[in-house]
């Protein structure tokens, strides 16, 4: 490990004041509540992907209150294709307990901030950094690159002793001057010139000083998290119609996979839906097709899902709308929570009903 620490500030931040990013959309007025959402969004998401969402987001909810009073149901269709949605769910859950106990203000105090929900400590040292000029120091995906080459933290960053370790380092390198410039500027370097792969050491300003360059280590740090066998799932989703066209969805439960999102009901087996069909309907399918499987990936398994499309005469007047029950009309759809495999088969079944997007 080097002596860099003391060092590494002055020289990041004159990289960012010419070469960092200044007009994200969360930079103009960086409120505790802007920055907030930018950074919930930002996990495990690229920010042009963020940029994209962003700014609906925000003229939809544009303050704590607003999103504090949404429905789930809104805050969740706003949400549909970033992923990660259990995000969102903690992020309308954690407005609601400001609103209630701190009068609708963010807290400014790191350790009323840790206490919401989906809030932890890189996240906090960000919120307070970014939109106080708080010194706290961060330590996401970004961050964890740039220290672990420049200081030679071999191994994968996620590792108890190296967390430990980074995070000593963040708060050493951390300057008191220029905190919110600096936390930008740390999370610019490690998205842009210190990538994960194909870095442009030759232009990064802490080359000099960086220990996985000048040991010809930047391949090798940080290490990649150990690869664990993927486990297959599967599962078979009914696309239901009546006679009009319009489709039965069911809303999931409030956690797991998908939480609180509209899906197609689901089922183990496609040789079951004319079972399924009768004990809900009291009828069998007037037509079935299967379609090809899709398959989608989650963080820690694959799924493949056999879309099935069933029309069944009548459906409407045997299955009453509800808390879990939906109609959803593709040719005027509801503003609430799909996940994206979902909203792209909806997509399809309304092209081929002769619904134009």
């Amino acid at each position: 490990m080097n002596d860099f620490s003391s060092q590494l500030a002055p020289a990041l931040l004159a990289w960012w004041d010419e070469h960092g990013r200044h007009d994200l959309p969360w930079q103009s007025n960086p409120t505790p509540y802007r920055v907030w959402v930018s950074e919930i969004m930002l996990q495990q998401t690229q920010v042009a992907t963020v940029a994209r969402y962003y700014g609906r987001f925000m003229q939809r909810f544009p303050s704590l209150r607003t999103l504090a009073g949404a429905q789930q149901d809104d805050v969740l269709h706003l949400w549909s294709g970033l992923g990660y949605y259990s995000r969102a769910r903690n992020l309308h859950k954690a407005a609601q307990q400001v609103a209630e106990h701190h009068g609708g203000r963010l807290p400014k105090q790191f350790d009323r901030l840790v206490e919401l929900p989906g809030i932890g400590r890189s996240t906090a040292g960000a919120i307070l950094a970014l939109a106080c000029d708080q010194h706290h120091a961060i330590l996401d995906g970004n961050a964890k690159r740039v220290l672990a080459r420049v200081f030679g933290v071999e191994g994968w960053s996620g590792s108890s002793a190296n967390l430990r370790e980074l995070w000593a380092l963040a708060e050493v390198s951390t300057p008191v001057e220029r905190v919110a410039n600096y936390t930008q500027a740390i999370m610019d370097l490690g998205a842009s010139l210190c990538s994960r792969s194909k870095p442009a050491c030759a232009r990064c300003p802490l080359a000099e000083n960086c220990h996985a360059f000048r040991n010809d280590l930047v391949a090798r740090i940080p290490a990649p998290k150990p690869r664990k066998e993927r486990p297959l799932k599967a599962t078979v989703m009914v696309m239901l119609q009546d006679q009009s066209g319009d489709v039965l969805l069911q809303k999931r439960p409030p956690s797991g996979i998908w939480g609180g999102l509209w899906s197609f009901p689901e089922l183990a087996d496609a040789d079951v839906i004319d079972e399924w069909c009768s004990q809900m309907f009291a009828a069998e399918p007037a037509a079935q097709a299967s379609w090809p499987v899709v398959r989608h990936s989650f963080s820690h398994y694959d799924l493949d899902i056999t879309p099935v499309a069933v029309t069944i005469d009548r459906a409407r007047s045997l299955v009453m709308d509800g808390d879990e029950w939906l109609w959803y009309n593709t040719r005027s759809p509801a503003g609430i929570g799909l996940a994206a495999p979902v909203a792209k088969l909806l997509e399809t079944l309304a092209a081929e009903n002769g619904v134009k997007a």
